[in-house]
């Protein structure tokens, strides 16, 4: 209990040394620009929120307020409020489409939606995204998309290209989970729907043999006997290593889903 209170005190403590000490109304630009850069730089992220917004407030025009909307993006990153932070990334996005750094709205934009929901318990039981609801993920993969496709020659583009990969497959997998769960229902139209979906807008992400799977089970399961067997024909022409399933069985059991 005496280590309790004291881990409480002492973030009191800090909170109470991180609220900005300029209350200067003369105060010009440049010194509550620099005050709230400090505040940011010493992890005091919601006073240097707070600073930046008392910037715009007296000095709505000129580049330390632009500036500014960038830096509270950041600060709320920090602070792991997501959604803030991306919401404030839009808003930069929105008033200053043809800034230098909007390039750095999209990325940042792009990490706060990368990381949406990633709580402790996420991190240490290294949940996988796909298990996730994919409305972030898309987020962050439309964001970092549009990056590397407008700004190429931006600094940040070389690693959105790689979150890019990642939350390709993270989308495809989670189509695919979403796909077999439908198959299980008997949902089987929504279940090929979703196959084709991954095989047309996922084309080179690990997925593609599952889908194509799933497509001839989905199939199967329709009747549509001839459909299933072509599916099974382009699964073994792409795939002629394929284990994930023993194909035969594919089409003539009535328990297939214990191949998956």
């Amino acid at each position: 209990m005496r280590l309790i209170l004291a881990f409480f005190l002492a973030l009191l403590l800090t909170s109470c040394a991180s609220v900005p000490t300029d209350n200067n109304p003369n105060a010009s630009a440049s010194e509550l620009y620099n005050n709230a850069v400090k505040l940011l730089q010493d992890g005091s992220y919601t006073a240097a929120i707070t600073e930046f917004q008392t910037l715009q407030a007296r000095y709505p025009y000129g580049i330390y307020a632009t500036q500014a909307q960038l830096d509270i993006a950041y600060a709320y990153y920090k602070q792991d409020d997501e959604q803030s932070a991306s919401d404030a990334c839009d808003n930069f996005i929105k008033l200053h489409p043809n800034n230098k750094n909007v390039d750095y709205a999209y990325y940042l934009k792009g990490l706060a939606n990368f990381n949406y929901h990633r709580s402790l318990v996420d991190r240490l039981t290294n949940q996988d995204m796909a298990l996730r609801d994919p409305k972030e993920t898309k987020a962050s993969f439309f964001a970092f998309k549009t990056l590397v496709t407008q700004f190429p020659q931006s600094r940040y583009a070389p690693d959105a290209k790689k979150r890019l990969i990642f939350l390709v497959n993270s989308l495809a997998r989670y189509d695919i989970s979403v796909g077999r769960y439908y198959l299980r229902r008997g949902a089987c139209v929504a279940a090929a729907n979703r196959a084709k979906y991954v095989l047309l807008n996922y084309p080179e992400t690990s997925q593609t043999e599952n889908a194509m799977i799933l497509l001839a089970q989905a199939y199967r399961k329709l009747g549509l006997t001839h459909l299933a067997s072509d599916s099974l024909k382009v699964l073994n022409q792409n795939f002629p290593d394929n284990k994930a399933i023993d194909q035969s069985k594919v089409l003539s059991s009535k328990h297939w889903w214990k191949f998956w």
